[in-house]
C-alpha cells in the first residue's frame, strides 16, 4: 500500500487524522487552526445550551459584580472548540469513538476577543484487547490565549483505528 492509499478510509474518504500506530506516547501536535472567540459565539452557545449564568450573559453584572470585570467565555464552549481544533490533525477519519474525559481544567479565564491556539500530546496508547485493529489513546489537549496563558487543559481517551492493511 502506498502512502497516498494510507490517507483514505475503507470507503475512500480522505483521512487527515492519525492512525493508532502514528500516535506514539510523547508525540506533541501543534495544531494549525486558531480561533478567536467572539461575543456572538459565547452568547449563542450559552443560550442554546440553556445556561442562564449571569457571568456569561450579563455585561453589567460581569463588570460590576465579578473580579473579571467582563463576561467569561462559557467553559463548555471553550472545551468544545479546543477539542474541535484538534480533530483535523488527530482523529478525523481515524477514530471510532470518544471514550470520555479524565480531567478538564480552566486555569485562566477566556474573554470575548481572545484567540486560542491548541496543541495535543499523546500521554498513553495501548492496543485494544477486545477490538482487533483498534487502540485506546489518551490525549492531553492544551489551549493557550494570545498572551500564551494556558486557558484549558483536557485529558481524553479515544478509541482509534489502526492503519488499514
Amino acid at each position: 500500500m502506498s502512502e497516498s492509499d494510507a490517507r483514505v478510509d475503507a470507503s475512500g474518504r480522505p483521512v487527515t487524522g492519525r492512525w493508532f500506530e502514528e500516535l506514539a506516547v510523547g508525540t506533541v501536535i501543534p495544531h494549525a487552526l486558531r480561533r478567536t472567540l467572539t461575543e456572538a459565539d459565547n452568547v449563542g452557545f450559552t443560550t442554546m445550551t440553556m445556561n442562564p449564568a449571569w457571568l456569561h450573559l450579563d455585561f453589567d453584572y460581569a463588570a460590576n459584580e465579578t473580579e473579571f470585570g467582563q463576561p467569561l467565555v462559557n467553559s463548555l464552549l471553550t472545551l468544545g472548540v479546543v477539542v474541535g481544533i484538534s480533530v483535523h490533525e488527530t482523529t478525523l477519519g481515524t477514530t471510532v469513538a470518544n471514550l470520555g474525559f479524565d480531567k478538564v481544567d480552566f486555569p485562566a479565564p477566556l474573554f470575548h476577543g481572545d484567540t486560542i491556539r491548541v496543541e495535543t500530546e499523546v500521554l498513553a496508547a495501548r492496543e485494544s484487547s477486545s477490538r482487533p485493529g483498534q487502540g485506546v489513546v489518551t490525549f492531553e489537549h492544551r489551549a493557550f490565549n494570545q498572551a500564551d496563558a494556558l486557558v484549558c487543559r483536557a485529558v481524553r481517551n479515544a478509541l482509534m483505528l489502526a492503519r488499514p492493511a
